[in-house]
């Protein structure tokens, strides 16, 4: 089981945003993702431990405290653990009000762009100098031309900075961009494209850093076998189950590439990183006996079984 402690909240939030409950509904920051789920694994532990059930794999519960921002500590000690069990259940958030798992997240890239131009007079001399700033406006619209929305392939510069006066030619400009991609192909695709761009404006030199950090998570074949054993769990308890997918990540993308992997196992609710946060506790006690009887499995059946 894994899970991440942070949340994009910071200090203080509690006073100005407290926990309420209201009916079924638990409302505060980071109740939705992803303490919630946090919870739903706990009690599915706990759930296990009062009936008697010895599962046949021994649980892990992989807590972390980074994958707001990355998870630049942590993914590590997530690979290392992914390369030795059976198979992963992501406790983040379901999907939309229906509940679904994520069998499908896109892979993020972020790149940092540099260009390295050559400052003159803006007035005197512009001709002697190398403008960074025009260059990477050409870099950009370069960087639009290799989105493609049918693909779901999306690019967006995010940041952009450079020059230090308005009257002097700018020496250097830099751009962060986010790049995203359902397919390991086309995240490979795209990186090699940005990488490949060249400049336009004589005297100019680009530099490009950065890359996937997170390949997506895609529907392979262990993934879907693990996504059928959970629909099957949950028809035994009487709950319909649906798929769907996501644009963002989750450290499920690093699992997946080492074993099987599904995620959207923690609370069903609304408002990720927003101020109307909330989860369901009703829809909680059903995800974590859904999480109790994944936890019961045996081995995740092979192709050939």
């Amino acid at each position: 089981m894994l899970g991440h402690m942070d949340t994009v909240w910071p200090l203080g939030t509690l006073g100005e945003m407290p926990i309420e409950v209201e009916g079924d509904v638990f409302r505060g920051p980071g109740s939705f993702d992803m303490k919630g789920g946090l919870a739903i694994g706990v009690f599915a532990l706990r759930a296990l431990r009062d009936v008697g059930v010895e599962p046949t794999l021994s649980p892990v519960f992989l807590i972390t405290s980074d994958e707001e921002i990355g998870s630049p500590e942590s993914e590590a000690l997530i690979v290392d653990l992914a390369k030795n069990v059976d198979r992963v259940f992501v406790l983040e958030p379901a999907l939309g009000p229906a509940g679904a798992l994520k069998t499908r997240r896109k892979g993020v890239g972020d790149l940092a762009i540099e260009v390295h131009g050559k400052s003159a007079h803006g007035g005197l001399a512009p001709e002697e100098g190398a403008s960074a700033i025009v260059e990477l406006a050409h870099v950009i619209r370069s960087l639009e031309a290799m989105a493609d929305a049918e693909r779901g392939t999306t690019v967006n510069v995010g940041v952009i900075e450079g020059g230090v006066r308005p009257n002097v030619v700018a020496a250097h400009a830099r751009a962060e961009v986010d790049l995203r991609a359902w397919s390991r192909e086309d995240a490979e695709r795209l990186e090699r494209s940005v990488r490949s761009i060249e400049p336009t404006v004589a005297g100019t030199r680009i530099e490009v850093t950065g890359g996937f950090g997170r390949a997506p998570l895609e529907r392979t074949d262990r993934n879907m076998r693990l996504w059928e054993a959970a629909r099957s769990v949950a028809g035994d308890l009487g709950l319909t189950l649906e798929e769907g997918s996501a644009g963002g990540a989750s450290d499920g993308n690093f699992t997946s590439r080492y074993t099987a992997t599904l995620d959207g196992l923690g609370a069903v609710g609304d408002g990720a990183h927003a101020r109307h946060e909330c989860i369901h506790i009703d829809r909680a006690l059903e995800r974590a006996a859904l999480l109790a009887g994944l936890l019961a499995l045996p081995l995740t059946p092979s192709p050939s079984s």
